[in-house]
This record gives structure tokens, sequence and C-alpha cells, in this order.
């Protein structure tokens, strides 16, 4: 016979304070956005039209927290707001949604000096080629990290 401590739980090992699940809540968000980081730095690469801004290691780990954020907060929003519209397109409209959003990432980027290039968009006018960067590499961010 187990004796059950006031909440029920037996005091064993399957009892978790608030501190450890907030630990593990935090941890997730933070191996979230490694994950984040790496799916950007490899789609970065990996894309003819898609360069750093600068190479500074700063550059990289600034982007890589505001994609974090873009995608933590942000894109939940989007997918949110527009559920009749993917829902009629059957889901590919999440693409448009990545799109719109490296956009605005490099747009971010470019506001404050750090970030990444769409063929040489925000430094350069916005052309057709940026845009074709930006699909192919919500293409490629898409296929890394689902």
């Amino acid at each position: 016979m187990v004796a059950l401590g006031h909440d029920g739980c037996d005091g064993g090992s399957t009892h978790r304070t608030r501190l450890a699940r907030l630990y593990d809540a935090g941890m997730k968000h933070v191996l979230r956005l490694i994950a984040n980081s790496i799916a950007l730095a490899v789609t970065v690469y990996l894309v003819p039209k898609l360069a750093w801004g600068d190479s500074e290691p700063l550059t990289i780990i600034v982007t890589a927290l505001i994609f974090g954020v873009i995608n933590t907060f942000i894109k939940p929003i989007l997918k949110l707001l527009s559920l009749p519209i993917r829902m009629l397109t059957f889901g590919l409209f999440s693409f448009v949604i990545n799109i719109g959003l490296l956009i605005f990432l490099a747009w971010i980027g470019g506001q404050i000096g750090r970030g990444i290039l769409l063929a040489g968009w925000p430094t350069e006018p916005f052309s057709l080629e940026a845009l074709v960067a930006a699909a192919v590499g919500a293409l490629v961010l898409s296929v890394i990290r689902d």
C-alpha cells in the first residue's frame, strides 16, 4: 500500500516541482531556438541568393534570436488569422506565410544593420529576384524544420 500525499501523488519520481517544469519549458524553447538557428544557417548556406549581411557570429546570433521570436509569437497568430484561407488551399497558404516571414526577417535585419540579405535586399531595392530567393529559402526552411 502506498501512502499518498496531500496532492494525491505518491511523492515518487513522477511528481515534479513547478521549478522543474519551468526549467523543462525553458529548455524546450532554447532547444527550439537552437534548431531554428541551425535551420536558418543551413538555409542561408544552401540557397545561392541568400547571404548574411556580414559574417560576424553576433549577426548570426541576433538573426537567430529574431527568427525565434518571429516563429514563436508572430507565426502562430498569422496561422490562426489565416485559418479559413489555409483550409481552402489545403495548407498551401502556409508557404506564403513562410515567405512573408522570411522577408520580414530580412527587413528587420536591415533596420538594425544585422541580418540576412535576399538577393541584396534590404540594402538594394526589392526585386523579383529577392522574392524568388525568399520563396526558395522558405521552401528549404520548411523541408529542414518539418
